[in-house]
């Protein structure tokens, strides 16, 4: 069985999070995903609209993954892909290079256009200043 892992923060929850899953099946038999807890966010300077319960069972709901485990740090990657035997890591291309270290297969996908968090973040504070 070939594993896969993802990461990510998942909030404002959208069909660029599906994406990301379903390309990262593509990999592997196997899909991990990573939910950013609402601590390591505060340590990446970023406040999420939802709270982590809220945001891992939106994650858990998706039949495309298969394991939802908590981030709570950058190094945290290196000990997952061991303790999960992980084959290959998938994560957006803006992060491409960031992860060339860790030992398994490392796959940079391009974002989904048109959607993303920060952006729907925007529209929701615009609407609650009017």
């Amino acid at each position: 069985m070939k594993k896969v892992i993802t990461y990510g923060t998942f909030d404002t929850f959208h069909y660029g999070h599906i994406e990301i899953f379903r390309r990262a099946k593509e990999f592997g038999d196997h899909l991990t995903v990573a939910v950013s807890t609402d601590n390591f966010n505060k340590l990446k300077n970023k406040i999420s609209v939802f709270p982590f319960d809220k945001r891992k069972e939106w994650v858990e709901s998706i039949n495309l993954v298969d394991l939802v485990i908590p981030e709570y740090s950058w190094e945290q990657k290196e000990s997952d892909v061991i303790n999960y035997n992980v084959d290959t890591f998938v994560i957006g291309d803006d992060w491409k290079g960031k992860f060339d270290y860790l030992s398994c297969n490392v796959v940079y996908i391009p974002r989904t256009e048109i959607i993303s968090s920060t952006e729907i973040r925007k529209i929701l504070n615009g609407m609650a200043s009017t």
